[in-house]
């Protein structure tokens, strides 16, 4: 007879669940009955087994929507500015709008924008040989979040909380601070995995910073009190349902849900409330300051929601698409981002967070060698082909550089690694296998990468 003591190795609900269907013959009802009752007590968004000891516990993605140049902020091509002006096609090469330094005792190069971010640049490791499917934003942005630009999947930070369920259970275990309102939900979506793990949008982009709440948090027309009645009737319906008929697994998620967003009213608020910081923490992180105030908040907001618990956190940063105007739009974006980048680096590292925590930062697709527009209202086009993403902390290889773009920047050529080896890497970290991480939906086993995806094993510590 099959051991009970797998079911607890089994890495998640689906696999659980697909257990208890195919080993029903060799155990007693009481038996199954017993282990379903404790499945449904701990619910969906419980801690669940890793496949291997994990480095990181969480990740903290920084999106920098609308794709940033990877030749003029983390890819130096000297042969690239030596050929400024030289004719490409109907199109002028632009060289780096402003000079790379090197920082750190590991001489990583980086642009002059981003000194806080220098800063740390030996618990960095820039991944230079990226590459995407699309030089479209919609798709692109698809493919980064899903890892499908046609098909409706589930976004990266539900699938991370699938498996490895959440460390609040007054907390969605996926949140997504302000994530752009032109493309939808689908970025942040659990698509066919239940609900429960659907990221919640904190906000939007349409929304300041500090204004920023979940959706229908509060309840005007109830009390407390009755909300707790209300929950606790709704719950004696739906048990009683599920002992009349036939056992529905995510009914119990359903009901989950509702406990959870019960629970939200009291522990949300606490976190977005940031008068408990101290001063010094807030001048850090740039809050209240012109340039600064809205990433600030989105940081801090982050490295909260990290020391609370959330699985998967998303800093969603826009105004990377330059076309024209390149060399300040750039000084205006890094001059945004730097410096909370960097305090939310040192501030997880204080804490003793930077070593569990697993920070992720790029845009959809990187840039073109060649200049749209001319003199000072030039501006870069979309490139797919190579660019630049950088992680930090939990189990990366801190003060280097993996892979190459060509001498100009345009195509990854060596070590080329695509979004599906980004997700495979995240999931290694995590303690997860790619291949393994599967749930069964229309008849076959879906996963995040599909049918590819290798880990990017040459940047692990």
């Amino acid at each position: 007879m099959t051991d009970s003591s797998d079911y607890g190795m089994l890495s998640n609900l689906s696999s659980r669940r697909e257990w208890l269907k195919n080993t029903a013959s060799g155990f007693g009802a009481v038996a199954l009955a017993g282990l379903a009752t404790q499945e449904a007590q701990a619910g969906p968004l419980s801690v669940q087994p890793t496949h291997f000891a994990p480095r990181a516990k969480r990740v903290i993605f920084l999106f920098m929507q609308g794709g940033q140049s990877q030749m003029d902020l983390f890819d130096p091509k000297p042969d690239l500015n030596q050929r400024e002006g030289e004719k490409q096609g109907n199109r002028k090469l632009k060289g780096a709008s402003y000079p790379f330094q090197n920082y750190g005792e590991s001489g990583m190069e980086m642009s002059s924008l981003l000194p806080n971010l220098g800063q740390h640049a030996d618990q960095m490791c820039q991944i230079r040989s990226m590459y995407t499917d699309s030089s479209n934003h919609s798709n692109a942005m698809l493919c980064f979040h899903t890892g499908s630009q046609n098909f409706v999947r589930p976004s990266v930070g539900s699938w991370v909380v699938y498996g490895l369920g959440s460390e609040n259970d007054s907390l969605p275990g996926f949140i997504t601070i302000r994530p752009t309102s032109g493309h939808g939900s689908r970025v942040y979506s659990n698509a066919f995995l239940p609900a429960i793990y659907q990221g919640s949008a904190l906000g939007n982009s349409g929304v300041r910073t500090r204004d920023v709440t979940f959706r229908d948090l509060s309840n005007p027309h109830l009390t407390v009190a009755q909300q707790r009645r209300q929950l606790d009737l709704t719950r004696l319906l739906n048990e009683r349902h599920q002992q009349q008929t036939a056992s529905i697994p995510e009914m119990e998620g359903l009901i989950q849900s509702y406990e959870l967003a019960f629970r939200m009213q009291v522990e949300c608020p606490k976190l977005f409330d940031l008068s408990d910081e101290p001063q010094h923490i807030l001048d850090a992180y740039g809050v209240d300051q012109n340039s600064t105030d809205e990433a600030g908040r989105m940081c801090l907001l982050a490295r909260r929601f990290a020391e609370a618990g959330v699985r998967y956190i998303q800093v969603n940063h826009g105004g990377w698409d330059h076309h024209g105007s390149i060399t300040s739009g750039l000084q205006k974006s890094c001059q945004a981002v730097d410096q909370p980048i960097g305090a939310l680096l040192s501030d997880l590292e204080q804490r003793g967070l930077l070593e569990d925590t697993l920070i992720v930062s790029g845009g959809e697709f990187g840039r073109s060698a060649t200049a749209e527009g001319e003199g000072d209202s030039a501006g870069r086009g979309h490139n797919a082909a190579g660019f630049t993403v950088w992680m930090a902390g939990a189990g990366v290889r801190g003060g280097m550089s993996y892979g190459a773009t060509d001498e100009l920047g345009v195509k990854a050529v060596e070590n080329r690694a695509h979004i599906h080896d980004l997700n495979a890497t995240m999931l290694h970290l995590l303690g997860l296998d790619h291949e393994r991480l599967t749930y069964r939906y229309a008849g076959r086993d879906f996963r995040l990468t599909d049918l590819y995806g290798k880990v990017l094993d040459g940047i692990l510590a």
